[in-house]
């Protein structure tokens, strides 16, 4: 095919998608560039090939992108094509399926949910929209609580401000769970199948519900359970400008914990997250605000929700000033408390790249601890489960009820620890050191290395693969485990783990979600007091990321 014909079809493709588009916004912009290349402009040929030179994946628990025109971002005519997919899907497995929608706040979640009731209904599926822009976490809850086929949440998370996402979980037999292999796939294929028609041929149709308080309630009721506060504690709250604010302060109230201190800049919703760079609370400078807020009024400690309320993080008051706990810190004190209580059948299950520390509590405990492929849709999964973390502060309190990550659940979780400390004289920073006497002192850290080219990260990889390194810093690296052909009991993954001599680990992916290549490192030491042990552990961590830093020239 030669260029010219090529920019041909180019310019087909964008004006047929154009010609479908009910959004005036990315219509128009498209056809912007589409004139500016029938001119003869580069800048706007190259555009239009980045829009059309692919088509958004479906597949880590749907969808997730920028928005904009074109079957490379997300737009009405991409969600559109989504939802009949996923709604072909649905009849292809009952006769008579059913689904819930909800949404986050970001720049057109509430079209989106709107445009996917309209087509589910449209298509024969049963179909109840949330009411208002609320968490993931109470859309997870729906699906197991209205009993449906399955769950739609648009959201792209902690994702910058230009994005969003179509996030899919199943009932029945998936119990609530997000969508994994095969249904990914199969779904993936129903959509191209649908994408070959323009979106004005499929039947829609006004006829579904829109859920009722009741469903919000009985979340925050049951949510609200789990508490136990025998002593009052302050604490300061951050929304990040996402939609945790309402349900948590509801469900902080039911559960006894009163009314924290708010930061106000961040507690309403605002699509373009006006006060931070990157709405992660794992990001620099994230919590500066709640920080200093928890600082000002002498507060216990700190608690943010990322902006759809499926995160958590946390920050306490040290001798050398507050600083924001760890992933892993929050996970291994939440998993000892989860193994306190746990019955003898009981499971505590992490991703691979989480800490080794809840295997070390899970064995104290006499409990059963597994590791999983990153993500909470393979977490949520692990039969028999009592409590499941990540170390991107994801965290699963009480999978009675949700089977997905939850912030606000776990907030409630970890308040209760700390009021149950402060009632016995303790701190969360004491608790810190009393788990490094019991189990060991453990480190984490991780690189972030973002691509402007995706293909930066498969040379990384590629690297890594063809030329092994002997030590990572001055650490000799003892074995390599490859997970590309599947390794032990886990499917296939684009995923190195190198185990050092010292016990030490650097695990290496790529993101699921962002352009990164993710590099994860942990080391523990039983040498010494709790204080000691941390020290040693954290020295050993340093080392790692100059020495991978170094190895990979970044």
């Amino acid at each position: 095919m030669s260029s010219e014909q090529s920019t041909e079809v180019l310019l087909a493709a964008a004006r047929d998608w154009a010609a479908q588009d009910p959004d005036a916004t990315t219509r128009t912009e498209l056809e912007s560039q589409v004139t500016a290349a029938e001119a003869g402009d580069p800048a706007a040929e190259a555009t239009l090939r980045d829009w059309f030179g692919s088509r958004l994946h479906f597949g880590t628990a749907g969808l997730r992108g920028e928005l904009g025109p074109g079957p490379n971002r997300m737009n009405r005519v991409l969600v559109t094509q989504a939802a009949a997919g996923l709604a072909a899907f649905l009849l292809s497995r009952e006769p008579s399926p059913s689904v819930v929608i909800g949404f986050d706040a970001r720049t057109n979640s509430e079209v989106f949910a709107r445009d996917t009731a309209v087509v589910m209904a449209g298509a024969g599926v049963r179909t109840t929209l949330m009411p208002r822009n609320l968490p993931t976490p109470v859309l997870a809850f729906a699906v197991r609580h209205l009993g449906v086929s399955a769950g739609v949440m648009v959201t792209a998370s902690h994702n910058p401000a230009r994005d969003n996402g179509y996030k899919v979980y199943l009932g029945g037999l998936d119990h609530g769970s997000q969508i994994v292999s095969p249904s990914d796939t199969e779904i993936a294929h129903a959509i191209e199948r649908v994408a070959h028609a323009p979106i004005s041929e499929l039947p829609r149709s006004t006829d579904f519900v829109t859920a009722d308080e009741s469903v919000i309630t009985a979340y925050v009721e049951q949510t609200a359970a789990i508490a136990n506060v025998p002593a009052p504690v302050r604490f300061a709250y951050t929304a990040m400008h996402g939609v945790g604010w309402e349900t948590a302060r509801a469900v902080f109230a039911a559960a006894g914990l009163g009314e924290p201190d708010v930061v106000a800049e961040q507690a309403e919703p605002d699509p373009t997250f006006p006060t931070v760079a990157f709405p992660n609370p794992e990001e620099p400078g994230a919590m500066d605000l709640v920080l200093a807020l928890g600082e000002s009024v002498g507060a216990d400690l700190v608690v943010a929700n990322d902006p759809d309320a499926d995160r958590l993080a946390i920050g306490i008051p040290t001798a050398s000033g507050w600083r924001r706990l760890s992933g892993n810190e929050v996970g291994w004190l939440l998993g000892w408390r989860a193994a306190k209580r746990a019955s003898v059948d009981g499971v505590l299950a992490a991703s691979i790249v989480s800490s080794p520390a809840l295997g070390e509590v899970a064995s104290a405990h006499r409990l059963r601890h597994v590791e999983t492929l990153t993500g909470f849709k393979w977490i949520s999964r692990v039969p028999g489960l009592t409590f499941g973390y990540e170390e991107a502060l994801g965290y699963l309190v009480d999978p009675a009820k949700v089977l997905d990550k939850d912030g606000i659940s776990a907030a409630v979780d970890l308040l209760s620890l700390a009021s149950e400390l402060k009632a016995g004289g303790s701190t969360l920073e004491r608790h810190l050191l009393d788990f490094a006497e019991t189990f060991g002192g453990f480190a984490s850290g991780q690189i972030s290395i973002r691509v402007t080219e995706l293909d930066e990260i498969g040379r990384m990889m590629t690297a890594l693969r063809t030329q092994p390194p002997g030590h990572i810093g001055s650490l000799p690296v003892a074995q390599i485990d490859d997970f590309l052909d599947g390794f032990a009991e886990f499917p296939p993954g684009d995923i190195l783990r190198f185990h050092l001599a010292n016990g030490a680990r650097v695990i290496v992916r790529p993101s699921g979600t962002e352009p990164k290549l993710k590099v994860y490192l942990d080391a523990s030491s039983t040498e010494g007091d709790g204080a000691s042990r941390i020290a040693a552990a954290r020295a050993v961590v340093s080392e790692l990321d100059a020495g991978i830093r170094a190895l990979l020239g970044v």
